[in-house]
């Protein structure tokens, strides 16, 4: 594939990376990750110095020329000055040269797997994998003619023996969706490095305040901007970032091309969200904690899943890789019926899809956001539920945990 003019082609490009050196310099020499989330991709404007990055509500630009773009914007499905704020703060966290936002976390899984895999091709997935990313590869590409074969990603071994001639890329979750498991990601970036694969990583959970894949070792970083970037559950979005420009050049083609691209309030939304994601990510992470620490000490629960925890699987690896340990505990119950009841029986916390905003909410994946995968290689138990714990108080939250499992079953 080709960039032509309507898909911001060179010109654009060049705009772009003039304009977030110019951004980081204005900040210093190693800033810090609060600082960076606050300052870069954006200064204020020369014409009126606002501080906040405005919302571009234009759909084109007045071009200077004959193909010649003012600051590299040309028509707002192929660069908008909003957008291009927001993929390169983002790109800026996660040490990404190149950076492109998607209307959803979907959208950028999509591009990234076109952009990658063509009929023939061979992929592996996390056997714990989110059940829309799961749909995705189970329908539309195995149509498509993507084989894809699916392993317990914890494992390094199973990766690598997973591995065939025609395998393109290898997609990780880390934490996982929804069983929480913690994958090497650095370890299996030296297995698909050796391969010739792509190691795509899924970073919603994490964050790039918890967790930098890029700097692990993975060629692409995916994000449900949804989550934890946006932070306030009132915005769709998703990203990709990578530092590999030949693959960029693919992305970007498709994200112009195909056009599932964020509007301007959306990413004005997100890019005020991720100004508060290090002190948000820190409240997530200390309530997590302690949530897991009190269920896990309850009879009515069989197991909690916390990375967080000293004897959780994956700990140790977590503890290396990642800066905390997440937001997200899931915990299996002594059957699926007390599952159930359990999720309508908390007050203060909502049962809700979706995860990352401040509010704390949860979810019976087997019915709800994993039923896609029902009857497939991917088991999600019928008796786990997932919190999505927020950043209310602590006391408060475990007084509803408390209420919540009063009278459900000890075994």
């Amino acid at each position: 594939m080709t960039d032509s003019h309507d898909c911001r082609a060179d010109a654009g490009t060049a705009a772009r990376r003039a304009r977030r050196n110019d951004s980081e310099a204005g900040q210093g020499p190693a800033v810090g990750f609060h600082t960076r989330s606050i300052h870069a991709g954006y200064r204020p404007d020369s014409l009126t110095g606002a501080i906040n990055v405005p919302i571009y509500a234009s759909t084109t630009f007045q071009q200077d020329g004959l193909a010649q773009l003012r600051g590299g914007f040309e028509y707002s499905r192929c660069g908008n000055p909003t957008v291009s704020a927001l993929e390169d703060v983002v790109g800026a966290l996660e040490g990404g040269l190149c950076s492109r936002a998607f209307s959803s976390g979907m959208a950028a899984t999509d591009t990234v797997l076109r952009a990658v895999l063509s009929p023939g091709s061979h992929l592996v997935m996390g056997s714990d994998a989110y059940g829309g990313t799961f749909r995705l590869i189970d329908t539309t590409f195995r149509e498509w003619g993507v084989e894809y074969s699916i392993v317990d990603t914890s494992d390094v071994d199973a990766v690598r023996g997973a591995l065939r001639e025609n395998t393109a890329l290898v997609w990780v979750e880390s934490p996982t969706n929804p069983l929480l498991g913690v994958s090497d990601i650095a370890a299996i970036a030296e297995v698909t490095r050796a391969h010739g694969a792509k190691l795509v990583v899924d970073n919603t959970f994490a964050s790039p305040y918890l967790q930098r894949p890029l700097e692990l070792g993975a060629d692409v970083v995916v994000h449900s901007t949804t989550k934890y970037l946006g932070g306030h559950s009132d915005v769709v979005g998703g990203l990709v970032i990578t530092n590999d420009e030949e693959l960029d050049n693919e992305v970007l083609f498709l994200q112009g091309g195909v056009g599932a691209v964020p509007g301007s309030f959306d990413a004005y939304l997100t890019y005020r969200g991720v100004k508060t994601l290090g002190l948000r990510m820190e409240r997530h992470c200390s309530n997590a904690q302690a949530v897991a620490e009190f269920l896990d000490a309850r009879p009515e629960t069989a197991e909690v899943l916390y990375p967080g925890l000293a004897h959780d699987p994956g700990h140790e690896v977590a503890a290396r890789q990642m800066r905390l340990f997440g937001g997200v505990v899931s915990v299996r119950f002594h059957s699926e019926e007390a599952a159930r009841r359990f999720c309508t029986q908390t007050r203060l916390i909502s049962l809700a899809e979706s995860l990352g905003g401040v509010e704390s909410l949860l979810e019976h994946p087997a019915s709800m956001t994993h039923q896609s995968a029902a009857g497939s290689q991917l088991e999600i138990p019928g008796d786990l539920v997932r919190i999505s714990v927020g950043i209310e108080d602590e006391a408060d939250l475990l007084a509803d945990l408390a209420a919540a499992v009063e009278g459900l079953p000890t075994a």
